[in-house]
């Protein structure tokens, strides 16, 4: 891999939802003392959001929007599955503190894959879960600065693809899914990341 192509590049921006009524709420923010960094062209980023983002340079503005197709994909209603109770249950107990509506839990595919899923309704016997990525359906728009746009290292992309083969972790896997409906888990959250 060339590292002449890579860059190291790190944002200050805030993340909206626009929805079909065009109704524009802001999810994320991250701050020019914690900004949002990612090598380029290592696929860990939505393809969109790196495209806008590469040719800047560093104390460039910029606002762009990316459609929900080609962001988190539209929600689909096959995404919301209703599992037995008994599987959310530790020492045979059902987990009440952290399986209630709302709340974001690890899950795993019949493949092994890690899922993340949204609990949507708990009832008698099953639990409501929604794997749509909590963007889907909303067209991202992103407004920030650029906060650094340099070459990346030879150290600084090895850490990423260690990262990405498990062999450490960033702890912001906020979608986690890897099935290609979900999101592709990458390294980041609504942060142009999968």
């Amino acid at each position: 891999m060339e590292t002449g192509n890579n860059k190291y590049i790190s944002v200050a921006y805030k993340l909206y939802t626009v929805d079909k009524d065009g109704k524009k709420e802001m999810m994320e923010e991250a701050k020019t003392d914690h900004p949002f960094q990612f090598i380029s062209g290592l696929g860990t980023t939505l393809e969109d959001f790196e495209k806008n983002i590469d040719p800047l340079n560093k104390g460039d503005k910029f606002e762009f929007t990316i459609p929900a197709e080609k962001a988190y994909g539209e929600y689909t209603e096959a995404h919301v599955y209703e599992l037995p109770k008994e599987i959310f249950e530790i020492d045979g107990k059902f987990d009440e503190e952290r399986i209630v509506p709302g709340n974001v839990v690890p899950l795993m595919d019949n493949e092994g894959r890690r899922l993340n899923g949204t609990v949507v309704e708990i009832k008698p016997e099953i639990v409501v879960v929604d794997l749509n990525h909590p963007f889907a359906g909303a067209d991202l728009l992103f407004e920030g600065e650029v906060v650094e746009n340099r070459p990346a290292t030879a150290e600084e992309i090895q850490e990423v693809i260690t990262m990405m083969s498990g062999g450490g972790g960033c702890g912001c896997d906020s979608c986690g899914c890897e099935d290609d409906d979900c999101g592709d888990g990458g390294c980041g959250s609504g942060c142009g990341c999968h």
